[in-house]
């Protein structure tokens, strides 16, 4: 079974498989969180989505063209999720510790206590709701989502939050949703943290905005990946960049490998 990917996510967890680079020839695509051109893949009999976003996955194509679609088990899911949630928690503490003193020469920086900070988590799905859990005991912890709060609410949310982190899906009305007006809204020195999506930031705002020094940010999802864009610069102090590994736990590529072997299984039995 000929497999074409365009991720490195099972790289170390791939014995046994064989690739190839040429989209005719393959009978498996197995997708990270970039596009694929369907009609590219005359001989494609399924498509394993090696993570839980669905935006990038053309299903009703495929459905037409009876290539089975399939992604990671609900364990695997879940293992997505939390570990996603903790990779994120460790963002937060990194960007609020971010400029606490220097070795040499030996200096204390003050700072606010953490717990009279705020978080303001901008998501509460799977991994927002998570995240706000976890963070409860740490910060003030408030959330916004557009399914449970109106839009006239965001600007004082965040305009009083230390820290926002961004927990909303890629579609077309979440398109730079992280605008000029919005990062303008949130106070100054505070951070912005992003385990969800590139796109869902304005990379041209948010440059303006730590060019400034206003503002720091944290991200492990970029426009493009591997991201070599104009924020690199900032790396790591006033943004830092992580190559896109919030779930990338050996329970996380163990499950996705189990149900990529699946999908082969079940291909081979037709």
């Amino acid at each position: 079974m000929k497999i074409w990917k365009n991720t490195s996510t099972l790289n170390g967890y791939d014995e046994g498989l064989d690739f190839t680079n040429n989209e005719k020839k393959a009978d498996i695509a197995l997708l990270g969180s970039k596009k694929i051109e369907l009609s590219s893949f005359v001989n494609l009999k399924g498509i394993f989505r090696a993570g839980i976003g669905k935006d990038n996955v053309p299903e009703s194509e495929a459905f037409k063209k009876n290539i089975l679609v399939r992604y990671p088990s609900k364990k695997t899911i879940n293992t997505i999720f939390n570990e996603t949630a903790a990779y994120t928690c460790n963002l937060i503490f990194r960007m609020m510790y971010n400029n606490i003193g220097k070795i040499d020469p030996w200096v204390k920086n003050d700072r606010k206590a953490l717990f009279d900070k705020s978080l303001l988590v901008i998501g509460s799905g799977n991994i927002g709701s998570r995240v706000a859990s976890l963070m409860k005991p740490f910060m003030n912890v408030s959330t916004f989502d557009i399914l449970n709060n109106k839009n006239i609410e965001l600007p004082a949310l965040l305009n009083k939050a230390d820290c926002v982190t961004l927990h909303i899906p890629k579609n077309n009305s979440n398109e730079s949703f992280m605008n000029h007006e919005k990062l303008k809204m949130m106070k100054d020195n505070s951070s912005l943290v992003n385990t969800a999506r590139g796109q869902i930031v304005d990379e041209d705002a948010l440059f303006l905005e730590i060019k400034s020094g206003r503002l720091t940010a944290a991200f492990d999802v970029f426009w493009n990946e591997p991201y070599n864009g104009k924020l690199k610069k900032f790396h790591p102090e006033k943004f830092f960049m992580s190559p896109h590994i919030a779930s990338t736990c050996s329970e996380f590529l163990e499950g996705c490998r189990e149900g990529l072997d699946s999908l082969i299984k079940d291909i081979g039995n037709d």
